[in-house]
C-alpha cells in the first residue's frame, strides 16, 4: 500500500478505536480494545521512523499521530478512573441504579438527599463532558449548576403540567449541553 491508502487506512483504525473505547467505557463492550490499540501504536511508531517527502501526507500523518496520542492520554486517564470508582459515568450509573431500587434493604434515602444526590451526578457529568469537549471547568460551581437546574426545574415543570423534571447531559456541536426531560406527567382533571 502507499502512503495514501495507509493514512486513510490509519484514520479508519482511530476512528473505530475511539467507537471501540466509547463502548467500552459505557459497558457496551466488556473488554478494552487493546489489540485494535497495539496494531496502531505500531503501525504509528513505523512511520516515525520512516521519511514522509509529500508535505500534504506528512501534515495528515503528523495530525492522525497528534490524535491518537490525544485520545491515548484520556483513554489512560478514564482507566485510572475508573479503577479508582472515580469515573463519573459510573457514579451516575449507580446512582440511577440506586434510585430505580436498588438500595439495599435499610438504606432508604430521603427524597431531598437523593434529589442532591441526582443533581451532583448532573454537575459531576458535565463537568466531564467539558473535560471530554477540551473546555474549561475551573468557572464551573456546583452552587451555580445547582440553582440554574432548580430555577429551569420550577418553568418547567409549571410549563408541561408535571410533578418532576430529569436533567441529563448532552454533547452537541462539541459543547456539553443540559437535556431537560419531564419525568411524570400531572394528569388534568376534566370538569364535571
Amino acid at each position: 500500500m502507499g502512503i495514501q491508502e495507509d493514512l486513510i487506512f490509519l484514520d479508519d483504525q482511530i476512528s473505530d478505536l475511539i467507537v471501540k473505547y466509547e463502548q467500552y467505557f459505557l459497558g457496551i463492550e466488556k473488554r478494552e480494545p487493546a489489540k485494535l490499540y497495539e496494531d496502531i501504536d505500531r503501525f504509528i511508531r513505523r512511520y516515525n521512523t520512516s521519511t514522509i517527502f509529500n508535505t500534504m501526507y506528512k501534515h495528515k500523518f503528523h495530525t492522525l499521530s497528534a490524535k491518537f496520542n490525544s485520545y491515548k492520554q484520556y483513554w489512560t486517564r478514564t482507566n485510572r478512573l475508573i479503577e479508582e470508582g472515580k469515573y463519573s459515568r459510573d457514579r451516575f450509573k449507580m446512582a440511577r441504579h440506586q434510585a430505580e431500587g436498588g438500595l439495599r434493604p435499610g438504606t432508604e434515602r430521603h427524597p431531598q438527599e437523593q434529589q442532591a444526590s441526582t443533581l451532583e451526578n448532573v454537575y459531576q457529568h458535565y463537568l466531564e463532558a467539558r473535560r471530554t469537549c477540551n473546555l474549561p471547568v475551573d468557572n464551573i460551581t456546583r452552587e451555580n449548576m445547582f440553582s440554574l437546574i432548580e430555577k429551569q426545574r420550577e418553568v418547567l415543570k409549571s410549563k408541561h403540567h408535571c410533578s418532576d423534571v430529569e436533567f441529563r447531559v448532552v454533547i452537541e456541536n462539541g459543547a456539553p449541553k443540559l437535556k431537560a426531560r419531564p419525568s411524570t406527567v400531572a394528569v388534568k382533571k376534566q370538569p364535571d
